[in-house]
């Protein structure tokens, strides 16, 4: 999966279509990514330690991966993601608009 832990993402299909997000939590095993202020979800808690009021909490649940486009950080655009290889013989992400590497 080539969407990592605060990348900008550009939200491509449903409720959320057109939003830009930093990606809190990706999990490449199930292929879902968790971004900051898409797919919020309520939650009644009970009174606990942590909470001790209780009340509704709202929490973003995780989207699938093919759903998000990386916004690369050069251009500002929405792109796909290539394989490239730095100077230093590194394997990095490269954005397919600019041709810059995302990875720094």
């Amino acid at each position: 999966m080539n969407i990592r832990k605060d990348d900008t993402v550009l939200v491509i299909s449903g409720k959320y279509r057109g939003k830009r997000g930093r990606v809190v939590r990706a999990m490449p095993s199930l292929n879902r990514v968790v971004v900051q202020g898409v797919n919020l979800r309520k939650r009644h808690r009970r009174p606990s330690k942590d909470l001790p009021q209780g009340g509704i909490v709202e929490a973003e649940g995780p989207i699938d991966r093919s759903n998000v486009l990386l916004v690369c950080p050069k251009c500002s655009k929405p792109t796909r993601i290539g394989a490239g290889k730095a100077d230093d013989g590194k394997k990095v992400r490269v954005c397919h608009k600019c041709g810059e590497a995302i990875d720094k």
